[in-house]
Parts: structure tokens; sequence; C-alpha cells
């Protein structure tokens, strides 16, 4: 079998095919997904979780090959994608079958490749946790990035005004097509002073971290709720915590990589959550996959090169 494990550089290699375990599905990878733990593990800066592939690749699409003891409702040939923990750069790769998701009514298998990741992040963090509702003003950093895209469409969906950071009039004009409705470059504009002038974000999703944090408690509405899901901004930084309480505003860091299979918060409950709801609108055309660029698994190297560009807007993906 074919794959890429490990740390760089990023060759291919042949590595023995998985086996179902109890509970588990093979899948035949159709594509992969390219994410920035993908790229800070091949750096040796992400480990994987513990039992899980060193392969890398958090997503995946294709169709099942395989069906391990106790999985139901999955057939051989059916057409999924899936959330991983690892192992999507590859030929083929053991899923828990609480992670697969059916392919959306009018995605093809290829582009399929671009939600699992995205869509369950949108989901379990600007839904779940801080509980965006119609009519909120909702902020999302980085606002041309794969779950940012993702991130637009769902919460205009959802009937929330939305607001964007990104680093260039053309990455904002494509915010804007999603449904942005507050543009703002980062390079340029002062966030925090715009959205306060709007009366403050009732959420925002953070991709940046440390270096967002005081400016973010600025822009915070009374009652807004901070959800921190990435780091690129380091790790550390001060929290003004009478701001923070004259808001009544709070601060949630999450992951998702690392979280259970099954149980509470788990991967199995994000995903029912998001083919419950978010797939209906992917279904209807209200939020569909946003792809920069595909890569064969053999370019899997160039392909990290222009998702760490910066330049890239929407989703990489491999084809395998």
């Amino acid at each position: 079998m074919r794959a890429i494990a490990g740390s760089e550089p990023l060759d291919v290699t042949d590595l023995p095919e998985p086996e179902p375990a109890p509970g588990e599905v093979i899948v035949d990878v159709t594509a992969a997904g390219v994410n920035r733990a993908d790229i800070l593990q091949a750096a040796g800066n992400y480990p994987p979780p513990p039992g899980a592939s060193d392969v890398l690749g958090l997503e995946v699409s294709g169709t099942i090959s395989a069906i391990g003891d106790d999985v139901s409702g999955w057939s051989i040939g059916d057409e999924v994608c899936a959330l991983l923990a690892g192992g999507g750069y590859a030929e083929k790769v053991a899923v828990p079958a609480p992670q697969l998701m059916p392919v959306p009514r009018g995605i093809d298998l290829v582009s399929a490749a671009a939600l699992p990741e995205v869509a369950c992040t949108v989901m379990s963090n600007v839904v779940l946790t801080a509980h965006l509702s119609p009519g909120e003003l909702f902020l999302v950093h980085g606002g041309s990035s794969g779950i940012g895209t993702h991130a637009i469409q769902l919460a205009h969906a959802l009937g929330a005004r939305v607001a964007v950071t990104a680093r260039n009039q053309d990455k904002l004009d494509r915010c804007r097509d999603l449904g942005a409705d507050i543009l703002i470059d980062y390079s340029t504009q002062e966030f925090e002073q715009i959205i306060a002038a709007e009366g403050g974000a009732d959420v925002i999703l953070d991709i940046i971290g440390a270096k967002y944090l005081a400016r973010n408690v600025i822009a915070l509405a009374t009652g807004g709720r901070l959800v921190i899901i990435g780091m690129q901004g380091g790790v550390k930084a001060e929290l003004n915590i009478a701001a923070l309480m004259s808001k009544r505003a709070a601060i949630v860091g999450t992951t998702l990589r690392a979280r259970p299979v099954v149980g509470p918060g788990s991967k199995a409950m994000i995903v029912a959550e998001t083919i419950a709801r978010t797939w209906p609108l992917v279904a209807s055309g209200d939020v569909r996959p946003v792809i920069d660029s595909v890569f064969d698994l053999a370019d899997a190297g160039a392909a990290h090169d222009r998702l760490n560009s910066g330049e890239a807007v929407g989703k990489v993906l491999l084809t395998i």
C-alpha cells in the first residue's frame, strides 16, 4: 500500500494494508484533505494521539472495501467521507464506523474530501460550543482558509451576520461571494475597532491564539463567546480579566483530533450533528466545499507548500 508516514521528506513508501478491527471499516481512499496539522506533524511538531496511525492525513473520501465486526449501517461499495485521527495519506485507511459520513447529495467523491475536517470543526465550535444564533454577529479569522470558507457559509445559512479577516482584497472578495458582510484586511485595518463599532462580535472563531487574545476581547460583545482553535500566533498572552468580566464573556479552547471516538464530546457526536445539520445545507447548495487546488499523493510536498504559502483559498487536496 502506498502511503506517506512520519516526518519530512514526504516520500511515498510501501506499508502493510490495514485490516479492520471490530467497529472499523476499511476505506479505499480517493482523496485526502491537507491540513495545517499535517504540516506540523511532518515537521515533527505535532505527534499523532496515542494509538493513531503515524501516516499523515486527518480526512478522506473514498469507498468502503471491508467491514469489521460490530459494524452496522454500512455496506461494501458505499461512497463515504471520514474524519480521522491519522492515516489519510494512503491508498487504504481503517476508520472507526462512527466517524464515517455519507457523501452529501450533489458532491463528487474527490470534492467530498474537503468537507469532514472543516464541517466537523465548525459544527463543534460555532454551533455546539458557541451556540451561534440568527441575527448575531460572527467573526471568523482567516476567512479564506478551509475552515473560514466553510464557517462563512454555515453562519450565513444560520442567519448570522458574518465578519471576516483576510490579508488582501482578492481574498476578501472571495469571502464576500460566500456570504461575508463585513470585510477586514488585517494587514491595514484594526479588526477590533471595526467590530467594536458594529456593537461587538457575539461569536469569534480564532485560529491565531496568543497574538489576537487581547484584541479579540476588545472585539467581543457583551455576552460574547471567543472560541480558540489554533495557535498560529503563539501560545502565551496576557488576559485582561476585568475586561472579560465586564462583558460577561467566555473564552473556550478546543481541539478535534484528540477527542474520543464515542462518548460525551466525542467525534461520533460531532459527526452525527454534522450529518444532521450541515449535510442538508450542502445538498441544497447553501454550503459547498471550496477547493483551492488538487495534487497527486506523490506531490504531497508541493501540496504542503501551497497550504503553507498563505495563498490558498479553501482546501488543498491530494488524490490517491
